[in-house]
């Protein structure tokens, strides 16, 4: 006998749920839909500690990729500040001809 199939997230919280309101136990959820109530342990452990992590954030906390969006976003400005500060620096540079020698071109 293979594996069973996947559940959806959905499908896993109706089961943890339903577990956690007393409707049913792990065991016999597991009987149920012929998977081992190890797992259905484990989706009820993953369930409980993303609330607690939830919690622990508070209400006005930032989902973790949001968090990341906004450390990536002050990562650019920070960037396009250093590449502007450096093509103005540059500009002078080459104005006192620092980085190139005059040619016949550019005296004047």
């Amino acid at each position: 006998m293979g594996r069973n199939p996947f559940k959806t997230p959905d499908e896993k919280l109706a089961i943890v749920l339903s577990v956690l309101k007393g409707e049913t136990t792990q065991t016999d959820a597991a009987r149920r839909l012929g998977m081992s109530q190890t797992t259905i342990a484990k989706w009820q452990k993953q369930f409980l500690e993303g609330g607690r992590e939830s919690l622990a954030r508070g209400d006005n906390a930032v989902s973790l990729a949001s968090r990341r969006e906004t450390e990536l976003a002050a990562q650019v400005d920070d960037l396009t500040a250093a590449l502007g500060e450096a093509y103005v620096e540059l500009r002078v540079w080459r104005k006192k001809g620092a980085l190139y020698p005059r040619t016949r071109s550019s005296s004047g």
